[in-house]
């Protein structure tokens, strides 16, 4: 099954490539601890393809990204969505193929164009969904997921009048999963409300409106309810690991949907549909990004191409997958300790690098809040701190517990 819909080499998965933000562990740097790392990780990653939890894209390759699942938290957004300038009034119930009429002309599908060593020209790679939110001047803007346009060299953007457009992105962020595509408004037929993912409670009936398995069966609508507002599911970025909230959903959600709308009875766009959990005995499993959580980062996204986060110029590696022993001896960390973040290098004149850090250097807190891990460690920055704001750092450095202050930067 797929966890996105659109495309096979999005990038996700059990890689050593170093965060955007400078955040995650570089390759081919010499470290002690590789090997034992490098054997825990395939473990860990190989039972997670196994559980089969995925991004909904239709597979034009091998690779897809690993994930896990979480226990449900409280992380879901719940900043208004009435940014968008298509919002109506909640409350009018509609009936299912009266929405699905209404809002089919808005969403589109997403082929993910590459370079193929083998043919001449670009080819697809993968292809998912999309759902038209925005015209302004003579462009129009389609919400997708990064997955799906994520490493392409061109995107087609498949409309409901049979026709083809080019598709140009404006910007994509990989942790939270989101892209904004831009096309010819003359192009966009029509375009659907976004509505407040905050107001809705489980139980509600939901439609999911996309391109399962592709175009030949573009704008497929299924029906379902919300079965979770406050989801958490983690997930393996390009940029590092990353706790993304979701709402739960039972609508029949396939490969190929990513990217497209999850719909509430008032005819309002709730989330972008972007994961689901395959595996036998398991049905209905499937997950939304929230309303909430999208419009402020399509907003970044359509103002700067990217969101900026704090950024501390560290690649890091998590202590739980160290045997105990080796953390001890090698990180000189006390015994019993078996989580927290180590250093496996910093970045010259990062503010690590100016704050004192050094390689192998382990962090536990961030203003006195334990630190688990890496996902921890950026979830706490990206959602807590600002560009310019001090942190105060808690490390373990050859077995002695000490402070640093360091003042966050955007990436350079």
């Amino acid at each position: 099954m797929g966890y996105y819909d659109d495309q096979q080499q999005s990038g996700y998965g059990p890689q050593e490539s170093p965060s955007r933000y400078g955040e995650g562990r570089k390759p081919g740097r010499p470290s002690r601890l590789r090997p034992v790392l490098s054997s825990i990780t395939s473990g860990v990653v190989g039972g997670m393809i196994v559980l089969g939890v995925y991004p909904m894209i239709d597979p034009k390759q091998d690779q897809e990204p690993s994930v896990k699942t979480q226990a449900p938290d409280s992380q879901t957004g719940s900043q208004s969505a009435g940014q968008s300038d298509n919002v109506r009034q909640v409350g009018t119930s509609t009936a299912t193929a009266d929405i699905a009429e209404e809002l089919s002309p808005a969403i589109v599908g997403i082929a993910n164009l590459q370079q193929s060593q083998q043919s001449i020209g670009a080819q697809e790679k993968g292809s998912g969904s999309g759902v038209i939110f925005k015209k302004e001047g003579k462009d129009a803007f389609v919400l997708t997921n990064n997955h799906v346009v994520e490493d392409a060299q061109s995107l087609e953007v498949s409309l409901s009048t049979g026709e083809k457009a080019k598709g140009e992105l404006v910007g994509a962020d990989p942790l939270t999963d989101l892209a904004v595509v831009k096309i010819n408004a003359d192009k966009a037929p029509g375009t659907a409300p976004i509505g407040d993912s905050s107001k809705l409670r489980a139980g509600e009936r939901v439609i999911a409106i996309g391109n399962p398995l592709g175009i030949e069966f573009s704008r497929t609508v299924t029906e379902g309810i919300i079965s979770g507002t406050d989801r958490s599911i983690e997930i393996d970025t390009s940029q590092g690991p990353w706790q993304l909230g979701v709402l739960q959903t039972d609508a029949a959600i396939n490969p190929g949907n990513s990217g497209g709308p999850l719909i509430n009875m008032s005819g309002e766009v709730i989330g972008i549909n972007s994961l689901k959990i395959s595996q036998n005995g398991v049905e209905g499993l499937g997950f939304a990004i929230p309303s909430n959580d999208v419009m402020p980062i399509a907003e970044q996204l359509m103002s700067g191409g990217k969101v900026e986060r704090p950024f501390l110029g560290v690649s890091l590696g998590d202590i739980d997958q160290i045997p105990p022993q080796i953390a001890s001896q090698e990180l000189g960390l006390p015994d019993g300790m078996t989580t927290g973040v180590y250093l496996d290098s910093i970045q010259q004149g990062s503010p690590a690098d100016k704050g004192g850090l050094q390689r192998g250097d382990v962090i536990t807190a961030l203003d006195g809040k334990d630190i688990k891990n890496s996902s921890e460690l950026r979830k706490f920055l990206y959602e807590n701190k600002s560009i310019g704001e001090k942190v105060e750092v808690t490390i373990y450095r050859d077995g002695k517990k000490q402070e640093a202050v360091l003042t966050l930067t955007a990436q350079e």
